[in-house]
């Protein structure tokens, strides 16, 4: 059961790639440069990209929950990692990136990343025990997350830039890993076949983080690159939710101290590999470099003139040679600098 809920979660994280990107797209093309306010949010439910997103993001949580059922919250979460290396596999594709626009340390992140959770699965696939998830477990996750997120979310409100979608995203992931222990707990009460003995405050705590989630992650993609929300949340989520597997439900109680070693190991070297992921990304460094223009001085951002033998001829408004892209501004005169 457990190869089976590996393949089911590594489905899944395709589903979250693939949602990941057109809804991003979908998002910015509501925004039209402006900002994701309630106008733009009710747009969005009548793009025909964000909704196959949305279709995709949630059978890729199918899979998952799915995946879940089969196997201990300590081994099926962290497999949503593989969602960031096809997020920017994908997003290299539609930005028309060749192997040259690659940079040598991106493809050691994705082997870190990818290669780091492999073995992290092959670890806890071997040692985690399965536990049910009791109702006091399922209200104290409930307690923490609520808070966790809502002061997450206050942070994020108050912010811009970059650190403002890291927060949104951290904020989603947080949401989402909860819904992954109740998830848990829900799939359990399942199995037994008695379908009067779900708890229905289950059902609703998973809704409303779902819901929460969601529109968290929706600023995230209006305040940052894919890649970045998505390094979030593979890197947060997994954290979240095995945190609770361990600390509330005790999945690594009969873990020796050499294998929990080992597995920490591993989940630092996947977390390293996702951040130096999204660093040298082509498009995180395109991004840098235009900041920098912007803010550098005009006499910064132009080549260095070729030196002139003599005087020019032509008029005033054509560019001497070795100047190309340097910014004129008028003079008084109305001349030409």
């Amino acid at each position: 059961m457990t190869a089976l809920a590996v393949v089911l979660a590594a489905l899944g994280a395709c589903g979250y790639a693939f949602g990941a990107r057109l809804q991003h797209a979908a998002v910015h093309a509501t925004m039209a440069g402006g900002g994701l306010g309630l106008r733009s949010q009710a747009q969005l439910v009548r793009n025909p990209r964000w909704l196959a997103g949305l279709a995709a993001l949630g059978s890729g949580a199918a899979l998952h929950v799915s995946a879940l059922g089969l196997a201990p919250l300590s081994v099926v979460q962290p497999i949503g990692v593989l969602a960031l290396p096809i997020t920017v596999l994908l997003n290299l594709r539609e930005q028309g990136y060749t192997r040259r626009d690659v940079h040598p340390s991106m493809v050691l992140a994705v082997l870190a990343a990818t290669g780091g959770l492999a073995v992290f699965v092959l670890l806890a696939a071997g040692s985690a025990t399965p536990t049910p998830v009791g109702e006091d477990d399922q209200f104290t996750a409930t307690q923490i997350v609520a808070v966790a997120v809502l002061l997450i979310g206050l942070v994020a409100a108050a912010t811009r830039s970059k650190v403002r979608c890291v927060l949104f995203a951290a904020g989603c992931a947080v949401a989402y890993g909860y819904v992954s222990l109740m998830a848990r707990a829900v799939a359990q009460q399942v199995g037994t076949g008695d379908l009067l003995a779900i708890n229905l405050l289950s059902v609703l705590g998973i809704a409303v983080a779902m819901v929460v989630g969601g529109w968290l992650l929706q600023h995230g993609y209006a305040s940052g690159p894919p890649d970045l929300v998505v390094a979030c949340l593979t890197v947060i989520d997994p954290l979240v939710a095995v945190g609770l597997g361990i600390g509330l439900l005790g999945e690594a109680d009969h873990v020796s101290g050499w294998v929990a070693a080992a597995e920490a190991l591993c989940a630092l070297v996947a977390c390293a590999g996702v951040f130096a992921l999204a660093r040298h990304h082509p498009d995180t460094t395109e991004r840098s470099t235009s900041e920098t223009l912007e803010v550098a001085p005009p006499g910064d951002r132009t080549a260095t003139p070729a030196p002139t033998t003599g005087p020019t001829t032509g008029s005033a408004n054509e560019v001497p040679a070795g100047t190309a892209g340097h910014r004129t501004s008028p003079r008084p005169n109305g001349s030409s600098s």
